[in-house]
């Protein structure tokens, strides 16, 4: 069977392939010997139950004729919980069997990472199954499909536009999964709040009501297909298969998720926090332990956000009186004000998305350039700016980043937000460069995909906000520290994105924990951050679908400038900026106690 299949193959494709087979014959059948081998056959296990990953990860697709990922979609099931709740209960009695005694350092490290994510995990699925918002206004199933369909699935070649088509007539059959998910959601009372409503049921009404020509799963499959080197009847046969499928299978899964929505509309629930949610108040306790990584209560954590709110304000308020502002107004008030001035506006032209990309992509690479003296290597994998999809900007985040493939195959993306010329004042690109591309997420992530020591777990199995959102949030600061921000309103820029991340401290506890409404929310951003009505709406709305999650860019950014600190202190002359960045990024994607435990160790080790 395999020399056939290897037939035809040239020599290095062919090894790959025994190479490949080898590694996971070994993988699947050998007695686990080590933790390390255990997690990582669990994590490809984990993968071929996901054919999404597979496609996403990018490595998988050269096997596609084996595994026929690239034309499938993962189908919720009746049992997904009660398998996933028999699976986590079984790995985790697994790994607390391994000795610490016998372990390294680094399985030891791993094997605490393993049971802190597992064990975390498990809870959510046996007490607050239901406890999320499948269909929301910024990730919900409906979006999350088409961005995957649009942004992540191949077009290369004939093979990968069918497979396309193939993934797109199974998109109905997602969606009646995702139904009984909601029936059952209903069935415990938890519906979202009716702004959560109001956004879905529009988005839904615009995905059914598209042309095909404005149709994103339509119009991006045939700007790829038209760069293939296909005949005209290919490319006609592929055209009407695509608009088959949608009016097959997208638009009536659109219209049974519709359906549901509006049926369910009158029982909206009235308030935003996710404690009015039943076993909510818990559930928040826990969603706080996922993402920080931390065992802070709501109340220190609301504290903690109050004190850094007052700290950098004091801050920007010194740069804004030394350029003259008028002191009487507040430093939201005056930055809201910025934000209105044409100075630091583009016109609103035919090609101003066009112009800020540009823009934008000029200062990642001077950053790069930069940030080759505070790191001890660079990523290899390129990094490119794209402007966020129309048809999800108006409720997206101001930029937010995408991964690039393991081969190669595919560059990290920095989404920018065009959407509202208000949400790009010229002062606050280069802090969201930073945390989006270099030093922030691109780097972080590249670093990690790219780091061969790492064993596949460390590498894949496991990610925590509180790591990758703190690194981003502390890579702002960086930039600043490494010139990359001499004019103080670039300066004011990355205050103002670090009082916004506080903020979320303070208003995220305030929605889940301390009952405000959304509207108190937004009133307490707009006033101590100065952002826009457009963005401080949507970054709320976000807050209130995605508990605690908003709480782990500067818990995780404050811990790191604790750790960066504590190494500084002690170390003296003998600190070294690239060895304390080491320490941090080497590991993968760890927990901040992890983090700690790591800094510690650098730290012992310069000593001696």
């Amino acid at each position: 069977m395999i020399k056939k299949i290897l037939k035809g193959l040239g020599r290095l494709a062919a090894l790959s392939v025994i190479l490949t087979l080898l590694y996971l014959v070994n993988l699947f059948f050998m007695k686990p010997y080590s933790i390390d081998h255990y997690l990582g056959k669990e994590l490809v296990f984990g993968l071929m139950d996901s054919p999404e990953a597979m496609t996403y990860i990018g490595v998988f697709d050269r096997f596609n004729w084996l595994t026929k990922h690239n034309s499938k979609l993962s189908i919720p099931q009746e049992d997904d919980i009660e398998k996933d709740i028999v699976d986590l209960e079984k790995s985790i009695k697994t790994l607390y069997k391994y000795d610490d005694s016998k372990l390294s350092d680094n399985q030891r490290i791993t094997k605490k990472i393993a049971i802190f994510d597992l064990e975390n995990s498990l809870k959510e699925l046996k007490e607050f199954p239901y406890l999320d918002y499948p269909l929301n206004q910024i990730g919900g199933i409906h979006l999350n499909t088409v961005e995957f369909m649009s942004g992540m699935h191949p077009i290369r070649n004939k093979s990968e536009a069918n497979d396309y088509i193939k993934r797109v007539n199974l998109i109905k059959e997602v969606y009646e999964g995702v139904l009984k998910d909601l029936e059952k959601q209903a069935i415990n009372e938890i519906y979202p709040p009716e702004f959560v409503y109001g956004h879905v049921i529009k988005q839904l009404n615009e995905f059914i009501n598209y042309s095909y020509d404005d149709h994103p799963l339509y119009s991006q499959f045939m700007m790829k297909v038209d760069k293939l080197e296909l005949s005209e009847e290919d490319i006609e046969n592929l055209d009407q298969e695509i608009k088959k499928a949608i009016d097959e299978s997208v638009t009536p899964g659109f219209k049974l998720l519709l359906g549901f929505m509006k049926k369910t509309q009158k029982n909206a629930n009235k308030n935003h926090g996710i404690w009015s949610q039943p076993g909510g108040d818990e559930y928040y306790k826990l969603r706080i332990r996922t993402y920080t990584t931390t065992d802070f209560s709501p109340e220190e954590i609301h504290q903690m956000g109050l004190s850094e709110v007052e700290r950098i304000s004091n801050r920007m308020r010194e740069i804004l009186t030394s350029l003259g502002y008028d002191t009487a107004k507040s430093v939201g008030e005056i930055m809201n004000d910025l934000n209105e001035n044409p100075d630091f506006l583009y016109a609103d032209t035919p090609d101003r998305k066009e112009i800020v990309v540009n823009d934008y992509m000029k200062m990642v690479d001077e950053a790069i350039e930069v940030m080759t003296d505070y790191f001890h290597t660079m990523p290899k994998s390129e990094v490119i700016v794209k402007a966020v999809p129309e048809y999800s900007e108006q409720t997206a985040a101001g930029g937010y980043y995408q991964a690039p493939a393991l081969d190669g195959s595919r560059p990290g993306v920095f989404y920018a937000n065009l959407y509202d010329i208000k949400q790009t004042p010229t002062y606050s690109m280069r802090t969201l460069a930073y945390h989006e591309a270099t030093p922030g997420h691109h780097h972080q992530i590249a670093h990690s995909l790219e780091n061969d020591s790492l064993t596949m777990y460390r590498r894949f199995g496991y990610r925590t906000s509180a790591f990758s959102e703190g690194w981003a949030l502390y890579s702002e600061q960086l930039a600043l520290e490494a010139g990359l921000a001499e004019n103080p309103y670039d300066e004011l820029g990355i205050l103002q994105s670090e009082i916004f991340r506080a903020v979320r401290l303070v208003v995220d506890t305030g929605m889940h924990y301390k009952r405000w409404t959304r509207e108190e929310a937004m009133e307490y951003m707009k006033s101590n951050t100065g952002m826009s009505d457009t963005e401080v709406r949507v970054e709320i709305e976000r807050y209130i679908v995605w508990p605690g999650q908003a709480l782990s860019y500067k818990v995780g950014m404050i811990k790191m400038l604790e750790l960066r600190k504590r190494a500084m202190d002690k170390l003296g002359d003998k600190f070294n900026i690239k060895d304390f960045h080491s320490a941090v990024l080497d590991h993968g994607n760890p927990p901040l106690f992890i983090v700690e435990e790591l800094v510690d160790e650098m730290i012992e080790e310069a000593l001696n």
